[in-house]
């Protein structure tokens, strides 16, 4: 039950997690690795943290909404730097990258939405 009401997320972290694999694995073949450095471990450091992600996900952690937040953050970083790049690889990282962002932030909103105790608005 708890991995279906995530699957659009736990299927954008793991679509980024391999757009990122590609990517950090396609700039090793580039002809200027050492200017990809940063997104290489950007890259690297997005796979992990959304492979995390599902995992949490997938058996209903309550550090979960948590971990998307700042999963969400890290995609933005990884989406940002993969942007700077022409290489197709980096385009499409950080299309994933931008997509699993926001999958995450509304899935944390909605598993929070849905602990606040009755009679608690929003935003407390």
């Amino acid at each position: 039950m708890v991995q279906q009401q995530y699957q659009t997320c736990i299927e954008a972290c793991n679509d980024c997690a391999a757009a990122c694999e590609h990517c950090a694995a396609a700039c090793l073949q580039e002809s200027d690795v050492a200017s990809l450095a940063h997104c290489i471990a950007t890259d690297i450091d997005c796979a992990q943290v959304c492979r995390l992600c599902v995992s949490l996900m997938q058996r209903g952690s309550k550090l979960a909404t948590d971990l998307c937040n700042a999963c969400a953050d890290v995609c933005d970083a990884c989406g940002d730097e993969c942007a700077q790049h022409s290489h197709e690889h980096c385009q499409d990282c950080a299309i994933a990258c931008r997509r699993c962002a926001s999958e995450c932030r509304s899935m944390a909103g909605m598993a929070q939405s849905q602990v606040r105790p009755a009679g608690m608005p929003a935003g407390h």
